[in-house]
């Protein structure tokens, strides 16, 4: 791979990860008076939603609402963010044509529902991590975003965090030769969320509008606030929760913008006696087609959510290995570059930032800009994930991928997980558009 002036990439990925020019992408800077327009933001899901609120709020926005189904949550978010007003439906905010953009904090099954709705309203999009619940839905969210000609972030805040890009350029500069392995890993200690039978659900909550067009359940007390993360219907596990941020960083670094053509390996539940239904263990690797011009590295991930030890020295983070070195890059405390013998070389503490990423994002609106971790490139992060899940919950083995029609090929039980069943006649069911 040619290098890239370090200069040149911190410019050009501080500005917008792809470099594309307003006037290539087609994307309206917003309004018509200048850079200094004040963007207005609704808030989609009073959790991780109102961390995104405050960040943004401190790049210079304005916070008109928040949104959840949960009334205590939603005051209480109304209250630390001041936001204008507190709503427990998203069409209020879309309906609004005084909100430029909106944060989709919600539960993965909403992502891409909401954003597209978003787009369609309009608005540009500040979506969290793992874009979307599903391969097919990650594949709609881009369709939208360029066909309305709406900037559209995802929440992988490492893209936007300088001293992590410095580090991801060096790799790209040659800084350990050719890089043959990276591998992400996601080595925590969750909580068991034990046994529940279902129940009525709590005041204030209304559970239907939080089910949303997921296919309608009963409510019961261990599916509901966070743990949603570990229920089909709802969550990608924690693959998706928190390993995608490794996993991004994996790809970021090798300079992958494609899909794999083949994913290996296994999840299961080795450890937790409860109600979860995704793997707290997975080892998956992921293959590349060569490209021509340069063999493409392996990409391993590895979990274990019930097992809090560090490996090479972090607990979640990933590694390149290259033929005359290492990097070791964690996005909570930094990053470690080894030469040969096993010498470190050089290191930098940091701490990845969510404020540079919200600042990225408002940036991109005001300018038309490609945000730093553009759609396109959170559904590749996602997709692996994806992959991931479906190798557990089939226990195929091994995966082939098409990257060009987004399909599983030759086993029609796993491609049928490349998409979900919405609740019939809802009104945030997606469509084949």
């Amino acid at each position: 791979m040619k290098p890239i002036a370090r200069r040149s990439f911190l410019k050009q990925a501080g500005a917008a990860a792809a470099g594309a020019t307003t006037a290539a992408w087609g994307v309206p800077a917003l309004g018509a008076t200048g850079a200094n327009d004040r963007v207005t933001v609704g808030v989609i899901g009073c959790s991780r939603g109102t961390r995104d609120a405050d960040q943004l709020a401190k790049s210079g926005a304005k916070i008109a609402y928040v949104c959840d189904p949960d009334d205590a949550r939603a005051n209480r978010a109304k209250q630390q963010t001041k936001a204008d007003r507190a709503v427990a439906d998203m069409r209020r905010i879309l309906d609004d044509k005084a909100v430029d953009a909106v944060v989709i904090a919600a539960p993965d099954h909403w992502h891409a529902p909401a954003a597209i709705l978003a787009c369609q309203a309009g608005k540009h999009v500040y979506v969290e991590k793992p874009c979307c619940h599903n391969i097919r839905e990650g594949r709609l969210m881009i369709k939208a975003a360029r066909r309305t000609k709406r900037v559209m972030q995802v929440g992988s805040q490492s893209r936007s965090t300088t001293k992590l890009m410095e580090a991801i350029q060096m790799i790209r500069e040659g800084a350990i030769g050719d890089v043959l392995v990276a591998k992400a890993w996601n080595s925590q200690r969750r909580a068991n969320i034990g046994h529940k039978k279902p129940s009525p659900p709590p005041a204030g909550f209304d559970y239907d509008l939080w089910v949303g067009p997921a296919p309608m359940r009963p409510y019961q007390a261990n599916c509901h606030h966070y743990t949603w993360h570990w229920w089909y219907d709802f969550g990608t596990g924690d693959a998706g929760n928190d390993g995608v941020h490794e996993i991004d960083i994996a790809l970021w670094g090798l300079d992958i913008n494609t899909h794999p053509v083949r994913a290996s390996g296994q999840g299961a539940k080795l450890h937790f006696d409860d109600d979860q239904q995704f793997p707290d263990t997975q080892y998956v690797t992921f293959e590349y087609a060569d490209d021509g011009k340069r063999k493409r590295p392996i990409v391993v991930y590895e979990q274990r959510i019930w097992s809090p030890y560090v490996l090479e020295g972090l607990e979640d983070g990933g590694a390149f290995y290259g033929t005359k070195g290492y990097l070791l890059i964690g996005k909570r405390v930094g990053w470690k570059l080894y030469g040969e013998g096993n010498k470190l070389v050089k290191e930098e503490k940091c701490m990845y930032s969510d404020l540079q990423h919200a600042q990225n994002f408002l940036d991109a609106i005001r300018t038309g800009k490609r945000p730093n971790a553009d759609i396109e490139i959170g559904h590749r992060s996602a997709t692996l994930v994806h992959l991931s899940n479906i190798l557990a919950r089939t226990g195929c083995g091994a995966l082939a991928f098409d990257p060009k029609t987004e399909q599983i090929v030759g086993n029609d039980q796993a491609n049928a997980l490349t998409k979900r069943t919405y609740r019939q006649g809802h009104w945030a069911a997606l469509k084949d558009t």
